[in-house]
C-alpha cells in the first residue's frame, strides 16, 4: 500500500501540479505589484485594527478570529513534523523551496482571501458560507468543479491534514515527553476535540484566539534562545539551505539519490502541507470575518502564510540544519525533538518546548479542519449531513493515534493536491476581480490617506 501510494504521490506532486501551483503565485505576484511586500506591513496592521468595516460587516468572527481559525488549520504538524520530514527527504535545501513557495504563495492566499468574501452565502442560520465552493460556483458559473473541489476538502479533513496527521503526532509527543500511553492521549484528544467543535465556528475561533498567539510565541522564544546558543553556526547552516537547494549533490553526493527535482517537490508540498496557500481551506475561514470589504481580508489572510511558513517553519529548519541533526538517522517529531534538545542550553527543556508546542498545535488543526470539512459537507449534501459528519471526523480523530506516520503523510501530501487543483482554477479564472476588488481598495485608502493629510495641513 505504501509503494502505491508513494507512486501516486510522485504523480500527483509532479512538475504539473508545482507548475500550477507555484506559477500561479508568481504570476499574482506580479500582477498585483508585490503586494506581499509593499503591502505587509498594512496588512500586519490591519489584524489588531478594529474599525466601522467590522462593526458593520457581516460574518460569524473577527477578521483576527478567521485569521486565528485559519492559523490554527496551518500551525500544526507541518511546522514541526513536515519540516523534519522534508528535510530528511530532501536535505536542507528543501527549507530553500518551502521559502519560495510561500513567497508566492502569499499573493494566492491575498486572492483567496478576497474571492471568499467576494462570493461568499449565508445559510438559514445567518452562518457565513464561503471557500472555493461558491466562488467557484458564483463567480465561474461551474458548480461541477465546485463539488469535486468539496469533495475533495472532505477527504483532506477526513484522511489528510485534519485528523490523522495531528493525532498521531500529539500521541507520539506526548509519549515522549510525558510518557502518556497512546490511547489515554486519544481518548483525551477525542473528548476535547468533541466538546469543542460541536460547539460550532464560534467557539472553535475562541479557543483557537486563545491557543495559537501563546503557543507560537513561546515556540519562537524557543527558537531565539536555541539560535542565540548557536550563533556561530548560523551562517554555515544558511549557506548549506541555499547550496543545497540548486546543488543537492555537491552536499550529499550523486549517490544519495537527492536531486534538484527531488528537493523542490519535498519543500513544496511540505510548505503546501503547512501554510495551505492554493490549497483552498484558508478562505472557507475566511469567509466567516465580520467586513464588507474582500481585499481587506485578502491582506489579513495573506500573513497567515508570512507567519506559519516564513516564520514558524523557517525556525524549525533552521535548528534542524544549525545543530546538524538533518544528518541522523532519525525523522518526523523525533528529529525536531533531538535538534532542540542538542541547541538547547538545557536539553529537557528543548524537548518539552517541541513536543508540547506540537501537542497544542496539531489539536488546533484539528479544530480548524473540522470547521473546513464541516462547509465542504454543508456545500454537497445540506445541513442534515454536517452532524453525521463531525461524529465520524471524531471517530477518526480516536483511531489516528494507532496508524503508521510515514502512510499518513502520504496520503496527506496526494489529497492536498487534488484539492489544491480546482481552487488553483478558479483563482486563475478570477484573477480579474482579484484585481478590481484590489485597485478599488488601496484607491479608497489612498483617498483617505490624501484628505487626512490635507486637513492636518488646513489645521
Amino acid at each position: 500500500m505504501q509503494n502505491f501510494l508513494e507512486k501516486l504521490d510522485a504523480i500527483v506532486w509532479g512538475p504539473p501540479l508545482i507548475i500550477l501551483l507555484v506559477g500561479t503565485g508568481i504570476f499574482l505576484t506580479f500582477k498585483l505589484k508585490f503586494l506581499q511586500v509593499t503591502r505587509l506591513k498594512k496588512a500586519v496592521c490591519l489584524i489588531f485594527q478594529k474599525d466601522n468595516d467590522e462593526k458593520s460587516g457581516k460574518g460569524d468572527v473577527s477578521s483576527f478570529g478567521a485569521l486565528c481559525t485559519a492559523l490554527s488549520a496551518t500551525i500544526g504538524t507541518g511546522n514541526i513534523v513536515g519540516v523534519a520530514t522534508a528535510i530528511k527527504a530532501g536535505g536542507p535545501g528543501a527549507l530553500f523551496w518551502m521559502w519560495v513557495a510561500a513567497f508566492f504563495g502569499m499573493a494566492t492566499k491575498y486572492a483567496e482571501g478576497v474571492l471568499a468574501i467576494k462570493y461568499r452565502e449565508f445559510d438559514s442560520k445567518g452562518e457565513a458560507c464561503g471557500g472555493p465552493m461558491y466562488y467557484i460556483q458564483n463567480g465561474m458559473g461551474n458548480k461541477w468543479l465546485a463539488k469535486i473541489f468539496a469533495l475533495f476538502g472532505v477527504l483532506v479533513a477526513l484522511f489528510g491534514i485534519g485528523t490523522f496527521a495531528q493525532v498521531k503526532s500529539i500521541s507520539e509527543a506526548a509519549k515522549t515527553s510525558l510518557n502518556i500511553p497512546i490511547i489515554v492521549t486519544a481518548v483525551i484528544v477525542t473528548v476535547i476535540v468533541a466538546l469543542v467543535t460541536l460547539g460550532g465556528i464560534k467557539r472553535i475561533s475562541k479557543v483557537a484566539e486563545s491557543i495559537v498567539p501563546l503557543m507560537a510565541g513561546l515556540y519562537i522564544v524557543g527558537v531565539v534562545i536555541v539560535i542565540l546558543f548557536n550563533l556561530g553556526n548560523v551562517p554555515s547552516a544558511v549557506k548549506l539551505i541555499i547550496e543545497s537547494a540548486f546543488n543537492p549533490e555537491s552536499v550529499f553526493g550523486a549517490g544519495a539519490g537527492i536531486g534538484i527535482i527531488v528537493v523542490m517537490q519535498k519543500g513544496i508540498s511540505r510548505g503546501v502541507f503547512s501554510n495551505e496557500a492554493g490549497l483552498g481551506s484558508a478562505p472557507i475561514a475566511a469567509a466567516a470575518a465580520k467586513t464588507n470589504s474582500p481585499a481587506k481580508q485578502g491582506l489579513i489572510s495573506m500573513t497567515g502564510t508570512f507567519f506559519d511558513t516564513i516564520i514558524i517553519c523557517t525556525m524549525t529548519g533552521i535548528v534542524i540544519v544549525l545543530t546538524g541533526m538533518y544528518s541522523s538517522n532519525l525523522d518526523g517529531a523525533l528529529l525536531t525533538t533531538a535538534a532542540f534538545s542538542k541547541g538547547f542550553p538545557i536539553a529537557i527543556l528543548g524537548k518539552y518546548i517541541v513536543n508540547i508546542g506540537l501537542i497544542f498545535f496539531a489539536f488546533t488543526t484539528i479544530l480548524g479542519w473540522n470547521y473546513y470539512g464541516e462547509k465542504c459537507v454543508l456545500y454537497l449534501l445540506g445541513e442534515k449531513a454536517v452532524k453525521p459528519f463531525k461524529y465520524f471526523y471524531i471517530f477518526l480523530v480516536a483511531v489516528g493515534a494507532f496508524l503508521s506516520l510515514d502512510t499518513i503523510f502520504i496520503a496527506a501530501d496526494i489529497v492536498n493536491g487534488l484539492m489544491a487543483i480546482p481552487n488553483l482554477i478558479a483563482i486563475i479564472a478570477l484573477r480579474k476581480v482579484v484585481f478590481e476588488e484590489t485597485e478599488k481598495y488601496f484607491e479608497e485608502i489612498d483617498n483617505k490617506e490624501v484628505s487626512s493629510d490635507l486637513e492636518v495641513l488646513e489645521v
